[in-house]
């Protein structure tokens, strides 16, 4: 495996920098597996969510190929849905992580959010009620353009009770999924999903956060050098114990310490 172009810590949380995001989806991949593997040797099995997105493309990728990975004693969770958005529609994340991640590898359950869900809020619910089946081992994510944690937008609420919520998508991050080619105008964005709170999020024993490109270089600036404000939600990463953040050049461009 390609070794980082620099590491360091910040703010407790470890940080690697890879020359593009193809070494940082490897590097991202490995440790995701190591940590799956872990998990499987000190307890039996493991209980993992799953982030969606362009920035997790090279990822994803990496992480099929892990083959010694025994994911028939994995659960697998995700992240956030769009409300009101069919299975079938090219953008949905359940859609996404079918064909990237579920159907490529033998799971021993798989847990989706439906955004379709007559009663949202009695999905919220029977999400939040698998969760509490166990503890989440590892939390696979991304960060934001706008630097949101799932579809916490800013100001993210840091202290809900929450761990599943129906939330309202901001302007900036309705362009962002236009930008990324999920849909093709503004309008035809959602204006409304389910996501896990950060709470739920910060409540994993282990974070990996695969945030590559330019266009993340402020929010990954905002998340590591920024006080930890609900204005920008990924600095609540900064209060959990054991993250690690992969970046690539370009997303990493913007820190002005640990150059």
């Amino acid at each position: 495996m390609t070794d980082p172009m620099r590491q360091f810590q910040q703010q407790g949380i470890q940080v690697q920098v890879y020359a593009d995001k193809h070494q940082l989806g490897a590097a991202a991949a490995e440790f995701v597996a190591q940590t799956i593997r872990d998990a499987l040797s000190t307890q039996g099995a493991a209980r993992v969510i799953f982030a969606t997105g362009a920035s997790q493309y090279e990822f994803l990728d990496a992480l099929v190929q892990m083959n010694d990975v025994d994911w028939s004693r994995v659960t697998a969770f995700h992240l956030d849905e769009y409300l009101n958005l069919s299975i079938e529609h090219p953008a949905s994340f359940r859609r996404y992580l079918q064909e990237r991640l579920f159907s490529k590898l033998p799971f021993a359950a798989v847990h989706m959010l439906d955004g379709t869900a007559a009663d949202p809020q009695a999905e919220c619910q029977r999400y939040t009620d698998l969760l509490r089946q166990g503890p989440v081992d590892l939390a696979c994510i991304g960060i934001g353009e706008n630097g949101h944690l799932a579809f916490n937008d800013p100001p993210a609420d840091f202290d809900t009770s929450a761990l599943v919520q129906v939330v309202e998508l901001d302007v900036a991050c309705r362009q962002q999924q236009v930008g990324e080619g999920h849909f093709a105008t503004f309008d035809d964005v959602p204006t409304h999903a389910l996501s896990l709170s950060v709470p739920a999020i910060l409540q994993a024993g282990v974070i990996s956060c695969v945030v590559p490109d330019q266009r993340k270089a402020a929010a990954v600036q905002c998340a590591l050098e920024g006080p930890v404000e609900p204005t920008c939600p990924a600095s609540a990463l900064q209060k959990h114990a054991d993250v690690q953040l992969f970046l690539d050049a370009q997303s990493a461009s913007a820190l002005t310490t640990n150059r």
